[in-house]
């Protein structure tokens, strides 16, 4: 008889021929979810989006009880941390230099582990750093280009039904992806996600959301709960496997 492991359990026996002991980890193994911020170069991601990585993780535990860490957390392509969890944000605003060689085999193999990279623009009016961020990804992934997910793609459904991609600015309608073995890995964002959730000391939120103000928000703080899921659950919508897990943590289910 033949074992079929799940996802993580592959993942987790792949790292181990990959990394030394000491080092090896499966994907989530704590199993709370934690949108930690991509840095490349020397220079670490600052400013006030950095808190969005933490509202985000807030909105997700209080809308769907599923479990998130709420410190904001950065991590370097370069470092065996890259691989402790199955998500990546890779964000910020104008070109940057080219990735170092390790910092190339760094995210590679994140991404061959089968990880989750969001990549968001700050400036999406100016899309210098979507552009950058796409000719880096394509050195890395000469076979996969992005195409446009279906408006009835899961990343769409996992928990809200959602009718296109909203951040701080409206942006374009569709999300543009990687896909590899069927399973969106690398998703573009030019919508400023990040913006939308960011607060400010005081508790207020950080930047205005044009054009649709306090809507637009709400519909972003969906699509990013919608990838948190994603990242979860992987397609549970189209995988009845995962509806025991839904139904332990409140979330809606529709067949």
């Amino acid at each position: 008889m033949s074992l079929v492991l799940p996802r993580r359990g592959a993942l987790a026996a792949l790292a181990a021929l990959l990394m030394t002991p000491r080092q090896t980890r499966a994907f989530g193994q704590v199993g709370a979810f934690q949108v930690r911020l991509l840095q490349t170069g020397s220079k670490p991601p600052e400013g006030l989006r950095l808190t969005g990585a933490e509202r985000w993780g807030w909105e997700l535990m209080r809308r769907t009880s599923a479990p998130a860490r709420l410190l904001t957390k950065v991590v370097a392509a370069d470092e065996p941390a890259l691989f402790d969890e199955p998500f990546l944000m890779w964000s910020g605003e104008g070109a940057g230099a080219p990735l170092s060689a390790p910092e190339r085999r760094g995210l590679a193999q994140f991404i061959q582990l089968g990880g989750v990279l969001v990549v968001d623009d700050w400036d999406p009016d100016g899309g210098a750093f979507s552009a950058y961020a796409r000719r880096e990804l394509a050195e890395l992934l000469p076979e996969s280009s992005p195409l446009p997910l279906r408006s009835d793609h899961v990343v769409y459904k996992t928990y809200y039904l959602v009718d296109r991609a909203r951040g701080r600015v409206e942006g374009p309608k569709q999300i543009e992806a990687i896909v590899r073995g069927g399973y969106a890995q690398v998703l573009f964002l030019r919508h400023d996600l990040l913006g939308a959730l960011a607060r400010t000391r005081a508790g207020g939120w950080a930047f205005a959301v044009e054009p649709g103000g306090f809507m637009q928000r709400e519909y972003a703080v969906r699509l990013a709960v919608n990838i948190a899921m994603y990242v979860l659950c992987s397609d549970y919508k189209d995988d009845q496997v995962h509806v025991a897990w839904l139904l332990r943590r409140g979330a809606p289910f529709s067949p």
